[in-house]
């Protein structure tokens, strides 16, 4: 009965240790230098929308792709041009470009209470149906940017054709404290 009590306090101690570093916060801010990313002024909309709008305490980011370090879009077709590492670190870097444009919008990356939802579209040819492998670069980011604050609802989907011949275009909901 005593070994059994001891294990049975050895499981809930070591669950509440878990769970107390799972809520620890995180410091985006510090979290995105130490991972060397440099966030840029988001582009300017070439249409009649606007980059982020918020509604309450939510954030609803337009629909961004992945620019590279030239400011130029990153182009071509998952399971053509790309295979599913390169998709991923597209998808990476449209994450890195969304996160400049969250900054823009609230000024500081530590106001994120969470990340809520995600929607991820891959450009990708007909056969290709690994979509949630490719959206995983943009996922696996925020969880490094946001600890568990930034795991969240997510739909990846396959597209024939996106904006530029871009191979991602991602949408995030995003909650404020």
């Amino acid at each position: 009965m005593t070994k059994l009590f001891f294990s049975l306090l050895l499981v809930v101690l070591l669950s509440t240790q878990a769970s107390l570093a799972q809520n620890k916060q995180v410091d985006p801010e510090k979290r995105i230098k130490e991972l060397g990313i440099t966030l840029k002024e988001p582009p300017a909309p070439i249409a009649n929308f606007v980059p982020a709008v918020t509604a309450g305490k939510l954030v609803f980011i337009s629909g961004h792709g992945p620019v590279e370090a030239n400011g130029q879009y990153l182009k071509g077709k998952v399971g053509r041009d790309l295979d599913v590492e390169q998709g991923k670190a597209a998808a990476r870097l449209t994450a890195i470009t969304l996160l400049g444009v969250l900054k823009s919008h609230v000024g500081d990356l530590s106001k994120v209470k969470r990340i809520v939802k995600v929607l991820g579209m891959v450009n990708a040819t007909e056969d290709f149906d690994q979509h949630p492998q490719v959206i995983n670069g943009f996922s696996d980011l925020m969880v490094e940017v946001f600890g568990e604050n930034g795991r969240h609802a997510r739909s990846a989907v396959g597209m024939g054709s996106l904006p530029m011949g871009i191979p991602v275009e991602i949408e995030m909901i995003v909650e404020l404290k």
